[in-house]
């Protein structure tokens, strides 16, 4: 294996252990301040337990792959890179009808193929798993024309303007485009909810009227009811900064909560909107303290019926964690530092200078007013 491939199998395992269910590239908000007293000196972490602070790393959001998992996963991307597609197109079969795995590996094959497509282009040629191919293809379109969209702003010219092919335009036909290749996809496999997952994604971009967008989440709905990935792009589209609102994402997110199968992440879509809400309002934008305490508990009940080793677990895990602390529930933000260990390489501690001294005494917060409590 070349040391290209090395590095990008690499890079690619990273993304999917600190997979997130955005791909609109969001920033992390600044996070808002847990109610705060003076720690006791030999603040003593065993004694809440709680692993020891020298043994805490922000290198990891949680715990790594199985080591067999990775090996599977560095096999698969190698094939891919390579040159091959028949590993691609195994590897989503053996998904089945479990619609969020099956959309956790496209989603893998979509970040291999971000590195090199040729593959894909064969794959698709095949007519083998010709849906899963064309979603894929689909999906890295929709990743274009994100990219492209930040670039353009990222690189504006003084004047505020930028060129249609880098600005607003392009990213619209590059969503066009995408919308057009998830519409043939979806006619490939009328039952697989992947390609309908493609169409709300684009449909916050389109833009589409209240009224498509609800016909395309019945299309969806009909094929997989509480699709996580589907669920989160559907709450970007109902948020304040696309086309709805905040009190229309709260509602569909605390719906989501209510209504989630057991063992599902998808109770976590409410610490997202959480973020998103303190991404451009702060913590005074949050719902009452007497909304939080009702349902984050709710939520910390759902998250403890989840699978341990789902790859989404932790991320949800430490919002939980901060939320649950922002709205001053010490001993729910305990249980969460006791399931995440060592691991505190993710937001909200990541956007601070230094994460692990912002991790380390927000659960030394959390296990003392416990205690008090």
């Amino acid at each position: 294996m070349t040391p290209v491939l090395v590095f990008g199998i690499a890079l690619l395992l990273s993304l999917l252990t600190r997979r997130r269910w955005n791909n609109g590239g969001i920033p992390a908000p600044a996070p808002a301040q847990p109610p705060t007293a003076p720690t006791p000196d030999g603040f003593d972490p065993g004694r809440y337990g709680l692993v020891p602070s020298a043994e805490l790393d922000p290198g990891r959001a949680g715990p790594p792959l199985p080591l067999l998992r990775r090996k599977e996963l560095e096999a698969l991307a190698d094939s891919c890179l390579a040159g091959g597609w028949r590993a691609a197109a195994a590897y989503v079969a053996a998904a089945g009808e479990d619609w969020d795995e099956r959309w956790s590996r496209l989603d893998f094959l979509t970040r291999v193929a971000a590195e090199r497509d040729a593959w894909l282009t064969e794959w698709r040629a095949s007519g083998t798993e010709a849906c899963a191919a064309a979603t894929v293809y689909a999906r890295l379109l929709v990743q274009r024309a994100w990219e492209a969209r930040d670039s353009a702003l990222a690189h504006r010219a003084p004047t505020g303007r930028s060129s249609d092919a880098e600005g607003p335009a392009g990213f619209k036909a590059g969503l066009a485009e995408a919308n057009a290749a998830a519409r043939e996809a979806a006619e490939l496999d009328p039952r697989d909810p992947g390609p309908w997952v493609v169409l709300i994604t684009t449909a916050r971009g389109v833009p589409l009227s209240h009224r498509r967008f609800r016909a395309l989440w019945q299309e969806l709905t009909a094929r997989a009811p509480h699709h996580v990935a589907g669920h989160w792009q559907a709450m970007q589209y109902w948020c304040g900064k696309w086309h709805g609102s905040d009190a229309q994402m709260l509602r569909f997110a605390e719906h989501a909560v209510r209504t989630a199968p057991p063992g599902s992440v998808l109770p976590g879509l409410y610490l997202q909107a959480l973020t998103e809400l303190e991404l451009r309002h702060g913590p005074l934008g949050l719902p009452a303290a007497g909304r939080l305490h009702e349902l984050l508990p709710a939520v910390a009940s759902a998250l403890a019926a989840v699978p341990p080793r789902h790859d989404q677990l932790p991320l949800l895990r430490h919002l939980l964690a901060h939320f649950a602390l922002v709205s001053r529930q010490p001993a729910l933000a305990l249980e969460q530092f006791r399931e995440l260990g060592p691991w505190c390489g993710a937001h909200p501690w990541t956007s601070t200078p230094h994460p692990v001294r912002a991790f380390d005494h927000a659960r030394a917060v959390a296990a003392t007013h416990a205690a008090i409590g």
